[in-house]
């Protein structure tokens, strides 16, 4: 639920920021994949820490999944990140 805050702005109850939110990338599993991911990461959170970064592949090893967690400081942020990892050319799903 949204509420209206002075001067008509909207303020978002589900996620309180600054926060750490994790963002699930799924792509090709192939050389540079986990970097592409990684630079973009660190575009729109200078802080983020690649240590952090969880892998996971899929069954047959074709896919793979990379789970990164950023310093959420606002909606336009994440709005931002994710329309940067979604059209990225190697991933093929970003949750």
């Amino acid at each position: 639920m949204t509420d209206a805050k002075p001067g008509g702005a909207r303020r978002d109850e589900l996620i309180e920021y600054p926060s750490a939110f994790p963002i699930k990338v799924v792509g090709v599993n192939e050389d540079g994949f986990v970097h592409a991911i990684t630079h973009i990461a660190r575009q729109f959170d200078p802080t983020f820490d690649a240590a952090t970064i969880e892998l996971r592949e899929s069954g047959g090893g074709k896919y793979l999944g990379v789970t990164i967690t950023v310093r959420a400081t606002s909606r336009a942020q994440l709005d931002d990140l994710y329309r940067a990892l979604s059209t990225h050319p190697m991933a093929r799903w970003v949750l």
